[in-house]
Parts: C-alpha cells; structure tokens; sequence
C-alpha cells in the first residue's frame, strides 16, 4: 500500500536558523518558508536526492506544533509521510485493520498540493504517520 517515503518532518524552535543549518553547514538545497494556515505551520522543504526534510514551525497560538515544542523545546522528528497511490482506498483499508485516522478522517489538502491524512502515533509505533497521495 504505502510508497516511498516523501518527507521527514522536523518540529524546529527557530525556522530561519535550521534553515541556515541545512544550507551553509550541510550544503542543501533549501526552499523559501511557505504558511500553511489550514495545517496551524510554516514549512521549509529541503531538497535530497532521495526525499525531502520538511521544517515545521508553529503559525499561530493554536498550531500543533505549538504543544510539541512546549513539550520538546529543542524539536525533534514529528512525522513522517509516506506516498500512496489513492488515499481513500489506503484510509479505508487502515480502518478495517483497526488503524485510527485523525481528524474527520477526511483527506485534507498539505503542503504539496496534494491530498493527505494523519495516523495515530499509538498505532504505528508511537509515531505520527502522513500519508499524502502522489
């Protein structure tokens, strides 16, 4: 069911400096901080050849985000996203399996344009799993 892995998000406390870190230090391609209001962050894709790291930030008092740094200070990995090819089928199978779809368990548009769902952590390893469909 699941693709490849699309991203690796990282929660960061300060944006523009692990922007700067990815750039000058580790010699990435960095893109430009892009709002995402209906997800409550500002993101920052970094380029590899093989996927993408995406700098989250929280936009807004009431960003997710917000919560996992007060928890976190320093950041950390938040989730990842993995690519699937339709994204109600694989919902649908993930629930007849038992896997819980946060939300209204309705696909929302993310960063890339594309539709997308979140997994509970407590059904994946204590990890916050996206699936955005390619």
């Amino acid at each position: 069911m699941i693709g490849r892995l699309n991203h690796v998000a990282i929660a960061v406390p300060d944006l523009e400096a692990a922007a700067e870190q990815y750039r000058g230090t580790l010699g990435a391609q960095v893109g430009p901080p892009q709002d995402e209001p209906a997800h409550g962050v500002t993101v920052v894709f970094i380029e590899l050849p093989n996927t993408k790291i995406e700098l989250l930030h929280p936009l807004g008092e009431n960003s997710p985000i917000a919560g996992f740094l007060e928890k976190n200070p320093s950041g950390g990995i938040h989730h990842l996203c993995y690519e699937v090819e339709d994204i109600i089928a694989a919902r649908d199978t993930l629930r007849a399996s038992g896997a819980r779809v946060l939300g209204d368990g309705e696909p929302k548009i993310g960063a890339h344009g594309k539709r997308v769902l979140f997994l509970h952590p407590k059904d994946f390893a204590g990890t916050l799993v996206e699936l955005e469909e390619v």
